[in-house]
Order: C-alpha cells, then sequence, then structure tokens
C-alpha cells in the first residue's frame, strides 16, 4: 500500500496576527502623511516665481485648455480678429465683462466702462501682467489703447455664488468640510501672495464688505481659488514711510478694519486729508468673515471653527500691530487641516498604537 506523503502543518504563533494591524496602521499615517505634504507642499510658503503653477508659461505667454503649447499673450490685432464675444455677464463700476470665444476655447473679455476710471483699468492690468501665478486668474491677452483684457473664462463663477454651486447635483460631494476649508486655506494664500509680492506688500482694497469681497475672486473647475480684479491694489512700502487708503471716502461697518473708520467721532464731518493712512493689516481684519463664510454650515465645519477660534480672535485684535502676519494665519489653516483629515481618517489610531 502506498504511503500518502505527510506535510507538516505550520500554525504561526498566535501573537503575532495582530501585531499587523498596528503596522497596518502606521504606514497608512505616514501615507496620509506623505499626501497632506504634497497637498499642502512647504508649511512656510514663499513668494514671487515659486508660487508660480507647475509648467507656467513664460511671462508675456500663456497655455489654455487642451492647447500643449505656449501662445504669446495676444494682441490687439489678434484680439479683434481672432476673438468673437458672445454676450455680456457682468458689469462692474470699472469693467464690463464678456463671455467671449477664441480657437473653440471660452475666454472672457473686459472692457472699461467709464472713461474717468481709466487709471483704475490701467492699474489693473499691470497687476494682471505682474502677478502671474497659480494664485491669479490667467491673462490671455491686452490692449490698452481699446481699454480691453483678455483673460480665461472659469464657469463656476466667482465665490460670491459658492454654495449655490454647492447645491448643483453635480457638485455636491464638494460640499465638506475638509473642501471648504481647503478653498479657506487657498484664499488665505492669495492675500500672503498679495502681502509678499514681486511687486511688494500690496493691500485688497476693493473689500469694503463681504459681497464685495467674495466677487474678486473666481472659483475654477477643479475647486480652487483665483483673484480675479487687481484693479485697487495700493503698495505699501514701510522703508519709505508709505501707506495706504482705499479710497477717499468715509467707510462704515464692522467689516471694515478699525483703522479704516473715521476716528475723530460724528461732530467731526469727514475730511480725507485727515483721515491715517494704514497698512496691509486691513486684510487680516476681514479674513475670520471671509473664511466664516467659505466654511459654510456643513457636517464638522463647527470643529472647524473652534480650531480656528485663537487665530480667527487675533485677527480682530483692535491694534493692526497685534494681528498676526498672513503667512501665520497661513500655517495655523494648514496645520487644522492636518490634524483633522487624521483624525477623521484615523480616529482610533493613536489607541491602538
Amino acid at each position: 500500500m502506498e504511503k500518502k506523503p505527510h506535510f507538516a502543518r505550520r500554525d504561526f504563533p498566535p501573537k503575532e496576527a495582530p501585531s499587523l494591524l498596528p503596522a497596518l496602521l502606521l504606514l497608512a499615517v505616514l501615507l496620509l502623511n506623505a499626501l497632506l505634504y504634497l497637498y499642502l507642499g512647504n508649511p512656510h510658503g514663499s513668494s514671487g516665481r515659486a508660487d508660480a503653477e507647475p509648467g507656467l508659461c513664460p511671462h508675456g505667454s500663456f497655455r489654455l485648455g487642451p492647447l500643449r503649447n505656449c501662445s504669446p499673450w495676444l494682441s490687439c490685432e489678434a484680439i479683434s480678429r481672432e476673438v468673437r464675444k458672445l454676450k455680456c455677464v457682468g458689469e462692474g463700476a470699472v469693467k464690463k465683462v464678456f463671455l467671449s470665444e477664441w480657437k473653440e476655447n471660452k475666454v472672457v473679455i473686459s472692457q472699461l466702462t467709464e472713461p474717468e476710471l481709466k487709471e483704475d483699468f490701467l492699474h489693473g492690468l499691470k497687476m494682471l501682467k505682474a502677478l502671474q501665478s497659480k494664485h491669479v486668474v490667467r491673462l490671455l491677452g491686452y490692449c490698452e489703447k481699446q481699454f480691453t483684457i483678455l483673460t480665461e473664462y472659469h464657469p463656476l463663477g466667482s465665490l460670491r455664488g459658492l454654495n449655490e454651486t454647492l447645491h448643483i447635483p453635480r457638485y455636491k460631494s464638494m460640499n465638506t468640510w475638509h473642501r471648504r476649508l481647503m478653498l479657506a486655506i487657498d484664499y488665505v494664500n492669495i492675500i500672503r501672495y498679495l502681502h509678499s509680492s514681486p511687486l511688494g506688500t500690496l493691500v485688497m482694497c476693493d473689500s469694503n464688505d463681504l459681497d464685495k469681497v467674495l466677487s474678486q475672486y473666481l472659483l475654477t473647475s477643479d475647486f480652487h481659488v483665483v483673484v480675479n480684479d487687481l484693479d485697487a491694489l495700493p503698495l505699501v512700502n514701510r522703508s519709505a514711510g508709505k501707506l495706504v487708503k482705499c479710497g477717499h471716502r468715509e467707510l462704515w461697518g464692522d467689516f471694515v478694519a478699525p483703522e479704516q473708520r473715521w476716528p475723530y467721532g460724528e461732530d467731526v464731518p469727514f475730511d480725507d486729508d485727515l483721515m491715517p493712512p494704514y497698512d496691509e493689516k486691513t486684510d487680516i481684519w476681514k479674513i475670520p468673515d471671509v473664511s466664516n463664510f467659505l466654511l459654510g454650515h456643513v457636517e464638522g465645519s463647527d470643529i472647524v471653527r473652534l480650531h480656528l477660534f485663537d487665530i480667527h480672535a487675533a485677527c480682530k485684535k483692535k491694534d493692526p500691530a497685534e494681528r498676526p502676519s498672513a503667512q501665520e494665519i497661513l500655517d495655523t489653516y494648514k496645520k487644522v487641516l492636518t490634524l483633522l483629515i487624521r483624525e477623521a481618517a484615523m480616529p482610533g489610531t493613536r489607541e491602538m498604537l
């Protein structure tokens, strides 16, 4: 009778199996850290060309849609010949905005509305040209003699319509606390970029109420934020003793910073010559209000607000010198995002390790 070969049964020690779980959790945490690092980048940020998106075209050119090669900014002649207006989609104090088409790509034409505001228009164009980066809407061309600017089209519009956009079925999955916090990070990152721009410290002056601020920023199709309107962007130069004033009229309300309000009481009529100038910390005062809108009222947003309470309280210090810098706020926002994503992904990791 033929004997069947005997195979010894090998049992793994029962103690080793559970030890795999902490190792797997540790590996997951390390992977999560790597992903967060790739998304958030250097927590200290930087300025200038380092803020340019990867593959950004050389200054004076652009890449749009499926086009692989960079094209030079379109000239007056090219705009007249190649760009077709479709319809007017908006009008402000300085510009009228037209949805247009260039080589089967949707684009935006902005044209001056009031001749007496041409200096504001040209200042905005100058800023667009100088500040091209991942934070600023892409410039495609311009014609100074016709007061025309051509920029990239973002179909989701300005941040003013964020809540309506997030209620569209296609975008409902984006309506989460972490996606909203990332939009707030984008916004603060833009403020940081302006405060440390290649041109110096710039103040976002066209921001006297929340609705106005939100209208200055666009929501991109991949859910990031870019600044669109740079018509009112004066320069602070402390070394030269140069501060700014946002316009020449009296400003009211809690949204604007205390130093932007008339300091001499109701009994003294407003006089622009007597109004003290101020610096970029006016932008800092407004960050909590803008972020509160961006965070919305979704599950988890109140937890985010709780983690941001201290930095937002510091933003509302009456003395501008006591407010944090945009860089400090950005660092805090990124730390909060990292912390909360870790906790959401691994709620029991600490106990199991």
